[in-house]
């Protein structure tokens, strides 16, 4: 019998959640990069929009959304403690696992990712509308952050000697042309290059896309095991994983965090848009 994720709450399939769509104690959202080419065209019945760009980032600095502005979204989404969130997106959920990550950072419990996202809800020609859904105000309040699954610029560059002795395991989840430095910038942002490529020095590069099946869904324990496990990422050891702007990464965070049951994996949102662009800061090129 194939093993078990280690929080397998934290996934539901299409089949769950096509029977729970008029549940009141949960609200779906789906996250989108662009949502002209998305939400708009029809999604899920029911979901609510969480703009990545609008909704998930803060509009000046370059960082995430503020706890502030987080309950603010959240309570005109209609979102409570005890709500159940639902997560799906484009891109194979790279947003919606970004979304879960700063949502977690923030205290919201209940959240799950529908596994294999927009895509596998399409393909499986699942209803959708262009209705956009009007809840009741919420009462959701963030949470003080929890310094615990995320780093910095300075947290990364302390490391290093950690990295190199094997105390922490860096993990780029870059394709392998971006971790090479090959490219500056990934097939998907063609126009948004860094100034070099490469990649943060002792990185170990494993694609997020091996932890995934061609449907989006995501690959079993044992495969995921094999695949992390192969390449010398531990659980035992301290895990933090980095990409361009973060989103890729959150993936990877997911399922080392949920599937795997890693216990200190930290999402380093800078990543190679803020450590590829800087001043005297070391890289290394494949």
């Amino acid at each position: 019998m194939p093993a078990a994720y280690a929080h397998p709450d934290a996934l539901v399939e299409n089949d769950w959640l096509a029977e729970h769509l008029n549940d009141p104690k949960i609200r779906i959202a789906e996250v989108d990069y662009d949502p002209t080419a998305n939400y708009e065209t029809g999604h899920l019945p029911g979901a609510v929009l969480f703009d990545w760009r609008k909704d998930i980032n803060d509009p000046v600095r370059r960082d995430i959304l503020s706890g502030e502005a987080l309950t603010h979204l959240f309570q005109k989404a209609g979102i409570n403690d005890d709500t159940t969130l639902i997560l799906y997106g484009d891109f194979n959920n790279w947003f919606a696992a970004f979304a879960f990550w700063v949502f977690t950072y923030y205290g919201k419990k209940h959240i799950k990712l529908l596994n294999g996202g927009r895509k596998k809800w399409i393909a499986e020609d699942r209803p959708l509308t262009k209705e956009a859904p009007s809840p009741p105000h919420g009462k959701f309040m963030a949470s003080a952050p929890n310094a615990k699954l995320r780093v910095y610029l300075d947290d990364v560059r302390a490391a290093l000697d950690d990295v190199k002795g094997g105390k922490l395991t860096l993990v780029d989840v870059r394709g392998p042309k971006e971790f090479s430095g090959e490219i500056t910038a990934p097939p998907e942002y063609p126009t948004e290059h860094a100034q070099r490529g490469g990649h943060i020095p002792g990185a170990k590069n494993i694609p997020w896309a091996q932890a995934v099946k061609d449907d989006g869904t995501f690959k079993s324990r044992e495969e995921l095991d094999e695949l992390y496990g192969s390449k010398g990422v531990k659980s035992s050891t301290p895990v933090y994983t980095y990409c361009r702007i973060g989103e890729r990464s959150s993936h990877t965070w997911f399922v080392l965090s949920y599937l795997l049951g890693y216990p200190d994996v930290r999402n380093y949102d800078g990543s190679w848009t803020e450590w590829g662009n800087l001043v005297r800061t070391p890289i290394e090129k494949a």
